[in-house]
């Protein structure tokens, strides 16, 4: 488990994964522009159904903006599609059972070692990170706002 925290500026890691929308790497997601990475708890809980319901409700915006949106969580292929059909979810859900791309991104839950933190990533499409909010707190508006100010907003 790490205890780092990327930052602004820093290099993403580098990642693949398998997701509600066929394989996908890093480098695949930044060829369609700026990545919003978007780490969450669990499928279905009421918090992480909120968090990722406000990047549904705003995602028309965030692709006006260029970007793309994937979620990541530990679970498994078959809980993020019941999860993205019931939450209507317009972007794809990778699962990160073995929590590698968590440990890239230093946001392993400490308290719970088998899940994530609450986290977002901004990548630029050359893959440096415009913006990270961890631990992200989606009761925070300015959290969510900080998001859009990253991708060119304001």
């Amino acid at each position: 488990m790490s205890r780092f925290v990327l930052a602004r500026g820093d290099r993403a890691p580098a990642f693949t994964a398998e997701t509600t929308e066929g394989t996908r790497s890093l480098d695949e997601l930044l060829a369609d522009g700026p990545l919003v990475l978007v780490f969450y708890v669990e499928d279905a809980t009421p918090a992480c159904t909120a968090q990722l319901g406000a990047f549904r409700d705003d995602y028309a915006t965030v692709r006006e903006l260029g970007a793309t949106v994937l979620a990541v969580s530990a679970d498994g292929m078959e809980s993020h599609r019941a999860f993205a059909d019931r939450a209507v979810l317009p972007f794809p859900l990778a699962a990160d059972a073995d929590l590698a791309i968590a440990r890239a991104y230093g946001v392993v839950n400490l308290d719970d070692p088998q899940r994530t933190r609450r986290a977002v990533f901004v990548i630029g499409a050359d893959g440096a990170i415009l913006d990270a909010r961890v631990p992200y707190q989606p009761s925070v508006g300015e959290q969510f706002a900080a998001m859009f100010g990253a991708l060119g907003v304001g």
